[in-house]
């Protein structure tokens, strides 16, 4: 589950004017708006379990075509990498479900 922050120039009703704001996105989703102005926040309930089932189908379902292109893009670097993939995949999945547990525990606050 991927979290990322954006600045801009935004309209805030409190502050009648443009001012910058920060856009907080979870999954390409906007999760809340901040005037950086006057601290007046603005949440957007985004279904967070769902965000990451939808994104633990989409990976688990393309898998085969992201391997299959990989192999047909260069043989040996996909061969000469296989063993340290496979030997680190149990580190990185348990990596990506820390970063995943602290971005719900995060939301759900």
């Amino acid at each position: 589950m991927k979290t990322n922050i954006m600045e801009s120039d935004l309209y805030c009703n409190q502050c009648r004017e443009e001012v910058p704001h920060v856009i907080r996105y979870i999954n390409h989703e906007i999760s809340s708006i901040m005037c950086q102005k006057c601290g007046r926040e603005l949440e957007v309930d985004v279904d967070i379990m769902n965000e990451l089932y939808g994104e633990v189908y989409n990976r688990i379902t393309t898998k085969p075509s992201r391997i299959t292109k990989e192999y047909k893009h260069n043989h040996s670097d996909f061969f000469f990498s296989l063993p340290t993939r496979v030997i680190s995949k149990p580190y990185r999945l348990m990596k990506d479900m820390h970063e995943t547990q602290k971005v719900i525990r995060r939301y759900k606050k």
